[in-house]
């Protein structure tokens, strides 16, 4: 009776809250375009041709909820592939961002869908009509209605590079008894940390069931030459020199831009030829940020506006001041799935969500595998484990607020031999952290082995 009254509050409580959200995703929407796509396979809905590809052969589930989570579950799918040959895959993403990039890099014979809602009505039609051998979440989305389900099907479901943020602890502790149910019914989670795991025994998980493996961002971190020689192309169409010396500023968000453009106008006195490659992580944002780059008075060009007229391209520089012949400094990198290429191209990297009022950080381990010096904020808490390898090599520098940040760029700026150390150190450090991937495939073999050879055979 108390579990019947647990799960009715939580589907009461899920319901409201889902419709108070509903003007969010409408707006989503609106402004992205790609969230519109597909939207009804969130209720479960396929059409004909689509279910039929999912049936025509047993698939495991791999779920990512977006582009970080995607390319680790697409490297997941490859090297699964390679110990079950002949295995199907069913990916979901939940935003349309983390879609899109699956969508360019998903094998033709895997089927990309949306994920289900988390009501039961839906996780039960879903479940029928995908029909897993497994399920698989990168990272640890835990929804109950749907871990429910796949229980009562006998679907064995493991976490792959899994991580509790120290927020979403404080969030999980205010619904324990939700978490503690849809937890035990995960059959192994592998996390990133030592601090991972603690947080999930703190919140009533069983020991026996969490093993620390590290992070499987190492394994996907792999330099893309066809990416920096786009990267190089931009560059040199924007009127800019991929070969000089570029500040990268990834993946930032509300704050940064404004702190990042100012320390560029004062490092510019020093090195009148220095460059900026600003991206930020949200693209819908590039109105803010182009109102800050006009503030600056700065030259600029936004990489959407490229690719397109030239002559309408010149006058656009020329309303903004930029006349005179002046090359612009700055790129505004406003599109998405290009940051890799810049990183590759960048002569020193700052990583975004990690500065002022920002937390959580965004993924170090990206520019480091192309061997960059890195400059971080203090709140990189989303990277826990990463972060202690990066500062137990000393392979990136973390400063404490904006004043150090300008001056740690300025020393990296000023100092061949001192950028050269920081990326090799990052470099080599990515490199001896790989095969995460491959090794939570071992711990699955036992229980999925089977279940894949009864299928396939």
């Amino acid at each position: 009776m108390k579990n019947f009254l647990i799960w009715f509050v939580y589907n009461i409580l899920f319901a409201v809250g889902y419709t108070l959200m509903m003007p969010k995703f409408l707006m989503r929407m609106w402004r992205r375009g790609g969230y519109r796509a597909d939207f009804s396979q969130r209720f479960g809905n396929y059409d004909s041709k689509l279910l039929a590809k999912i049936q025509e052969k047993p698939r495991i589930w791999v779920h990512a909820v977006s582009v970080g989570e995607v390319f680790v579950a697409l490297h997941f799918i490859y090297q699964m592939r390679e110990v079950f040959p002949g295995t199907g895959f069913i990916l979901t993403t939940t935003t349309s961002t983390g879609h899109a990039q699956a969508e360019k890099k998903i094998s033709e014979d895997d089927v990309l869908l949306y994920f289900p809602t988390d009501l039961p009505f839906i996780a039960k039609k879903v479940v029928r009509l995908l029909k897993p051998i497994a399920v698989v979440l990168t990272e640890g989305e835990l929804w109950p209605n749907l871990l429910r389900r796949l229980t009562r099907e006998q679907v064995p479901v493991f976490v792959i590079n899994g991580r509790m943020s120290a927020s979403s602890f404080r969030g999980y502790r205010k619904v324990l008894p939700f978490f503690r149910r849809a937890v035990a019914l995960v059959d192994l989670l592998m996390v990133q940390s030592f601090v991972d795991k603690q947080r999930f025994v703190d919140l009533g998980t069983p020991e026996e069931k969490v093993v620390v493996m590290g992070s499987a961002k190492y394994d996907v971190a792999r330099p893309d030459p066809a990416g920096i020689e786009t990267a190089k192309n931009i560059m040199r169409d924007a009127g800019m020199n991929p070969d000089g010396m570029i500040l990268v500023g990834g993946s930032t968000w509300p704050g940064e831009e404004k702190v990042l453009l100012e320390i560029f106008v004062r490092l510019r006195e020093i090195h009148p030829k220095l460059q900026f490659i600003l991206v930020p992580r949200h693209m819908e944002r590039r109105d803010e940020v182009e109102t800050i780059l006009k503030a600056s008075g700065l030259a600029y060009i936004k990489r959407t506006e490229m690719g397109g007229d030239a002559e309408m391209l010149k006058r656009e520089m020329l309303k903004r001041g930029n006349g005179d012949g002046e090359k612009p400094s700055v790129l505004l990198a406003d599109t998405t799935g290009e940051l890799m290429g810049y990183y590759g191209i960048g002569t020193v990297v700052f990583v975004g969500k990690s500065l002022g009022d920002n937390d959580g950080g965004q993924n170090p381990i990206e520019p480091a595998m192309f061997e960059k010096p890195i400059v971080v904020g203090p709140h990189m808490e989303n990277f826990p484990g990463v972060m202690d390898d990066f500062i137990d090599a000393k392979a990136l520098i973390q400063v404490a607020d904006a004043y150090e940040l300008e001056q740690q760029l300025k020393a990296l700026l000023g100092d061949a031999e001192m950028r050269r150390a920081y990326g090799e150190r990052a470099g080599t450090l990515v490199a001896e952290k790989r095969g995460v991937v491959a090794h939570s495939i071992e711990l699955m073999r036992e229980r999925i082995e089977p279940l894949i050879c009864t299928n396939l055979h």
